[in-house]
C-alpha cells in the first residue's frame, strides 16, 4: 500500500520510496486515533487502516456477507443493510477496537450506527459511479461549508483490492473541502481526476472517511465477486438509512454498547430533547 513515486534528497539523490518512507498515503494503525492521524483525515478526508481483520476473520466475515446476498453469484452491484441484525460476525464488527476509537475521536461520545450495509460487485463488472454520500433529498452541501461530517464511513474490504481492477475505492484526497463539484461529464469515467487516489487495500483492511469526498466504485476485472462491509456512524439525530427501527430480538440479545449505538429510543425525541443515554464506553 505504498507508493512507488522516487524521492530525491538533499544531495540530488534519487531514492524510490520504502515502506519506511510511505508517500502520500493516508495511512493509519489500528487502535487510538493520533494527532498525526486526525491532521491527515482533515487534510485527505479519510484514513486507511490495514491489518484490522486476520486472514480467518476475513473468512468468517466473507461467508456472512455472502448468506446477506443469498449465497449465490451477483448479478449487479447491490447493498443490503442491517445483516448485522442475524449474523454475528458482522455485529463485532460494529463497535471493533481497531476502528471504534477512531470514530469517537471524529464524532465524539455521542453518535450512532446510521446504517450497516453488505454490498457486492459482481465478477468483471464496470460499475463507475462518482459521488459524495449524503441525502438525495437534501444536499448535506446546503448545510454550510467545508460540508460537515455527518456520515463516518468504515469499509472493511473482504476480498482482495491490493491491485487495480480490483473493484476498488477511488478517492478525490481533499474533495470534502472543495466548494466545487466535480464535473458531471467525468462522473462515470475510472479516470475523473487527475488528483484521484486509487485505494489499493488488502483483504481485512479498512477505509475511514469523510461524507464529503467524492469516491466511486473500480471497475473489476476478477472473476469472483468483490465485497465490502460498510458501516456508517452519524450524530444521534439523523435518521437511518438502513432500517426504520432495529430488530427488537437483536436488541435483546447484543452488548449494551451496541444497543446504545443502535439509536432505538423510548422517545423520538431524545436526540432533541436532552436525556440522551450514555454510550457505555470501556473507559467510562
Amino acid at each position: 500500500m505504498i507508493s512507488d513515486q522516487t524521492r530525491t534528497n538533499a544531495d540530488g539523490q534519487t531514492a524510490a520510496a520504502t515502506a519506511t518512507h510511505p508517500e502520500l498515503m493516508p495511512i493509519s494503525q489500528p487502535g487510538a486515533m493520533t494527532e498525526m492521524d486526525h491532521f491527515v483525515f482533515e487534510c485527505f478526508g479519510y484514513l486507511i487502516i490495514p491489518d484490522v481483520l486476520s486472514e480467518e476473520e476475513c473468512d468468517e466475515a466473507l461467508e456472512a456477507a455472502k448468506r446477506v446476498h443469498g449465497s449465490r453469484p451477483a448479478e449487479k452491484f447491490l447493498q443490503i443493510g442491517k445483516g448485522f441484525e442475524h449474523e454475528p460476525v458482522l455485529e463485532r464488527l460494529i463497535d471493533h477496537p481497531a476502528v471504534l476509537p477512531k470514530v469517537r475521536a471524529l464524532l465524539g461520545d455521542r453518535f450512532v450506527l446510521q446504517a450497516a450495509w453488505c454490498t457486492v460487485l459482481p465478477a468483471n463488472a464496470g460499475a463507475v459511479g462518482w459521488h459524495q454520500d449524503g441525502s438525495g433529498a437534501y444536499d448535506f452541501k446546503q448545510l454550510g461549508y467545508p460540508v460537515p461530517l455527518l456520515q463516518l464511513r468504515a469499509s472493511y474490504s473482504l476480498t482482495d483490492q491490493s491491485e487495480e481492477n480490483m473493484g476498488n475505492m477511488i478517492m478525490i484526497p481533499g474533495s470534502h473541502r472543495s466548494p466545487v463539484p466535480l464535473p458531471k461529464e467525468v462522473r462515470k469515467e475510472a479516470y475523473a481526476s487527475p488528483i484521484q487516489h486509487i485505494v489499493r487495500a488488502k483483504r481485512g483492511s479498512v477505509l475511514l472517511f469523510h461524507n464529503g469526498v467524492w469516491h466511486s466504485p473500480m471497475p473489476s476485472h476478477l472473476d469472483y465477486d468483490r465485497y465490502n462491509m460498510h458501516y456508517i456512524y452519524s450524530p444521534p439525530w439523523l435518521r437511518r438509512s438502513d432500517r426504520d427501527a432495529t430488530d427488537p430480538e437483536f436488541l435483546q440479545q447484543t452488548t449494551p454498547r451496541l444497543r446504545a449505538l443502535m439509536g432505538d429510543y423510548d422517545r423520538p425525541d431524545v436526540p432533541f430533547a436532552g436525556g440522551f443515554p450514555p454510550i457505555p464506553f470501556d473507559d467510562v
